[in-house]
């Protein structure tokens, strides 16, 4: 559809989000457009989402629902609809007020689920180890380092660029929107990547990845994902023990420490501080659990 093709060359050009925004955006909305085409008998073009009811929005959250979509999963669709049709408006003029007329199912604070230290440290001694190929072992060292020891996603790990192997003190990492932050980059991490850069068996340099597949391709997120759920399967740890749960162990951690908020922030990339104020109640929790299970009154 031509309209859904307009607006996610939009946000992926004019905002530049992230593909898997991207793709996740373009999913909500060829499931709302499919609807609607059965619902108004007829495929939707500027007309009919200028006309559009709230009743008829609310009619395709209820059949998602009723599929067995969670509150935030509803939350999402109803946001890309919204997202959509604000660019609508503001590309082609189309207005709807009943759309502001749309609320979601309130979503409470969902708190990120880092890993313990021990854990951590653990995923990196056993990712050593369970590998047969040294130099594969030590690529997923590196990559797991970069995620804990320096709080990168896993996108922003697998398109660092294979220069990265002189292991420098600082990186820099451009991240979510194009923004563009500084890294220091701790000894143990260094280390891990220079140990990974003397094994591997491909080129590393300005013009390739930094992390290799073992054919030779830009190593993929579905193969690190795969490499971290063989890891916690090893060691008896829960499904949430994923290469993101390390970025949130890395602030969690730090947070633990005694580092500064504000700190973590530029560290992590965030836009808003109250991103990463959800830190606090991670560790306050954690604070709560150790206070009960130690004070003799507990």
């Amino acid at each position: 559809m031509a309209l859904l093709d307009g607006f996610l060359d939009y946000i992926q050009r004019e905002q530049r989000l992230a593909d898997n925004t991207v793709e996740a955006y373009r999913s909500d909305l060829a499931e709302f457009i499919g609807f609607l085409h059965g619902h108004l008998e007829a495929e939707p073009g500027m007309r009919a989402f200028a006309e559009l009811q709230a009743r008829d929005i609310r009619a395709f959250l209820a059949h998602r629902r009723r599929d067995g979509l969670a509150d935030a999963s509803i939350a999402r669709l109803l946001s890309s609809i919204k997202s959509f049709y604000r660019w609508l408006d503001r590309a082609h003029g189309v207005e709807n007020p009943e759309i502001a007329f749309l609320t979601g199912p309130k979503r409470g604070q969902r708190l990120p689920r880092p890993v313990s230290e021990t854990a951590a440290k653990d995923m990196l001694d056993q990712a050593e180890i369970i590998q047969e190929e040294p130099w594969i072992a030590a690529r997923d060292v590196a990559a797991l380092s970069l995620m804990y020891g320096a709080g990168l996603r896993i996108s922003e790990t697998l398109n660092l660029p294979g220069d990265v192997k002189a292991a420098p003190e600082r990186l820099r990492i451009k991240g979510k929107g194009g923004k563009v932050r500084i890294v220091p980059i701790i000894p143990a991490v260094r280390e891990a990547i220079t140990d990974y850069a003397g094994l591997c068996p491909y080129a590393l340099n300005a013009r390739t990845p930094l992390f290799y597949g073992a054919r030779g391709k830009r190593l993929q997120a579905p193969v690190l994902r795969k490499q971290v759920q063989i890891l916690r399967g090893a060691l008896g740890l829960t499904e949430t023990a994923t290469p993101h749960a390390l970025r949130h162990s890395f602030a969690t951690h730090l947070l633990a420490h005694g580092a500064d908020l504000r700190a973590i922030q530029t560290l992590l990339g965030h836009a808003s501080l109250s991103t990463t104020q959800v830190y606090t109640g991670v560790e306050a929790g954690h604070l709560r659990k150790v206070h009960a299970s130690a004070h003799p009154r507990g």
